[in-house]
């Protein structure tokens, strides 16, 4: 009888570290504890400790987008994610920042804003001093070192490091010019 059965048919059903009502939930404790995942995708590394999760995970191989906005008719791949989205309609904005009043509209984009307050940077580079909140910013700061440039225009070969910058180079080809001045009107192509 190995570690896990033995765990799983104690009268206690406890652990170290957790402490359950039934085997079923301490051979999942079990799971997270030793970091084994019981569910795997055959299409790519991703391993979870429940069905539901590989079955979320799936549908974004098969680009099965069952949950559709009512509203504009963009797709998701679960139910969370859409209702998420139909707060971008509604302007409902649930998640509220204590000191300072900010608000958004998913739990995850207050606890990022919560590290502006203290001075949490996670995301630190390995070639360098640079460190972040966000892991997309690590990422596209690591083209620096990369040289990777993987946003390109068509019109004239140009390549960037950020879709932000290939959108303002397009306005040379373009001629669109969405900045205004307040007092003379003028129009210009970057807010600067």
């Amino acid at each position: 009888m190995n570690l896990l059965e033995n765990l799983a048919l104690s009268e206690t059903k406890n652990c170290a570290v957790i402490q359950v009502k039934n085997s079923g939930h301490l051979k999942t404790g079990m799971r997270i504890e030793t970091g084994q995942r019981q569910y795997k995708c055959k299409l790519c590394d991703y391993a979870c400790n429940h069905s539901g999760d590989l079955k979320r995970h799936i549908r974004k191989h098969t680009r099965d987008r069952t949950y559709k906005c009512a509203v504009c008719g963009y797709a998701f791949y679960n139910s969370g994610s859409l209702k998420t989205h139909t707060r971008i309609h509604s302007g409902e904005r649930p998640y509220r920042c204590e000191m300072c009043g900010y608000d958004c509209n998913q739990s995850s984009s207050l606890k990022t804003h919560m590290m502006i307050h203290t001075g949490k940077k996670p995301y630190k580079c390995e070639m360098c001093d640079y460190a972040c909140n966000i892991s997309g910013t690590l990422k596209t700061h690591m083209r620096i070192h990369t040289e990777e440039r993987p946003y390109k225009c068509d019109a004239c070969g140009y390549s960037c490091t950020t879709s932000g910058n290939l959108k303002a180079h397009m306005r040379i080809h373009t001629g669109e010019r969405p900045y205004k001045c307040e007092v003379c009107g003028k129009a210009f192509k970057l807010s600067r």
